[in-house]
């Protein structure tokens, strides 16, 4: 499997996906369809930067992604 998957580069899209939505555009939209695309744009983010961030290991079949979640001080 680890053969057909390359995770690193599965780890870099997803770092390049929360860049793209950090740095997109607003559309000319207002109101609640304005407060749904900023919630949106949000959630996209914290699942990108979280996938992004992951360290990963291939064990007996199983890919493990590892997030660390610790303030950055403590996670050292």
């Amino acid at each position: 499997m680890t053969d057909e998957l390359d995770v690193d580069a599965m780890i870099a899209r997803f770092r390049e996906r929360a860049e793209a939505v950090r740095d997109r555009p607003m559309p000319p939209i207002a109101g609640e369809e304005y407060q749904r695309f900023v919630e949106q744009a949000q959630t996209d983010f914290q699942d990108y930067a979280l996938i992004g961030d992951a360290t990963w290991s291939f064990d007996s079949g199983v890919l493990t992604l590892r997030i660390d979640l610790r303030p950055e001080a403590a996670s050292g």
